[in-house]
């Protein structure tokens, strides 16, 4: 690599991203900062209206996006995604899989569907995805799968088909890696958040959060901002020698 001011290594000019789960929340912020660093946006989400204020936040950081009804636990949905990038950007260089939903049931409770439903989203959804774009990306591509903290411990709910699928997102992740990296120059990395602010945390009992956050050595709920940091590092020329590892951003939970 040419030597570069240590910033520069972190531009993301004129590349391309496709940002699953873009329609609001962590989505909305990743693909907001992919165009601040450079990039043009993909967006996919299965609330398309919704991906209009995320198209516009792109667009105000002077980069070009499309938005894109997608459903990832549909294979189909997932290749119409990148056949759209394809035909309006002519490549994708990132894919963020950041689509996800979660639940909270008791294991004895939790109907089939409600357990499936889950895994088809998390961890198919983002197999689906990482197979179209694989496909397509050149050598220097980037994948980033959104785990949690939760595929590395527990925090109090009863979250069985959330954290088997994003435990088994880390392992997706270092066995794409090692098929991947050596042999199309694909790197494939994970990020396994903490406690963000996010649809997801909405839905938490009253008082679950500060309930947790004594478990967090900075004592305080990460700041969206913080985690696309990470993920600009991990996308970028920064990040050029990380593969197949998962980054956990979670303010020291897994220390305590």
């Amino acid at each position: 690599m040419p030597d570069r001011p240590i910033l520069d290594l972190f531009r993301l000019d004129d590349r391309v991203a496709v940002v699953t789960g873009a329609s609001s929340g962590l989505g909305a912020v990743f693909a907001r900062t992919l165009a601040e660093a450079g990039c043009d946006v993909v967006l996919g989400a299965r609330r398309v209206d919704r991906l209009a204020d995320t198209q516009r936040s792109v667009e105000a950081a002077g980069r070009r996006a499309i938005a894109v009804a997608t459903d990832v636990s549909k294979p189909e949905d997932c290749q119409a995604l990148v056949d759209a990038a394809m035909a309006e950007f002519g490549k994708v260089d990132i894919l963020v899989n950041n689509a996800g939903v979660g639940t909270a049931a008791p294991a004895t409770r939790e109907a089939p569907e409600q357990f499936r439903q889950v895994i088809e989203v998390n961890l198919n959804g983002c197999y689906w995805m990482a197979q179209a774009c694989g496909r397509v990306m050149q050598p220097g591509s980037s994948i980033v799968n959104i785990s949690s903290v939760l595929g590395l411990t527990t925090a109090g709910l009863p979250q069985a088909a959330y954290a088997a699928s994003k435990a088994g997102l880390i392992g997706l992740t270092r066995d794409l890696a090692q098929q991947w990296t050596g042999r199309k120059g694909i790197r494939v990395n994970a990020l396994a958040p903490g406690f963000f602010t996010s649809e997801m945390t909405d839905q938490y009992p009253e008082g679950y959060l500060e309930s947790q956050l004594s478990r967090v050595l900075v004592g305080r709920k990460g700041e969206p901002e913080e985690l696309a940091a990470a993920l600009v590092f991990l996308v970028s020329d920064a990040g050029g020698y990380v593969t197949g590892t998962t980054i956990p951003v979670e303010g020291g939970m897994l220390t305590s």
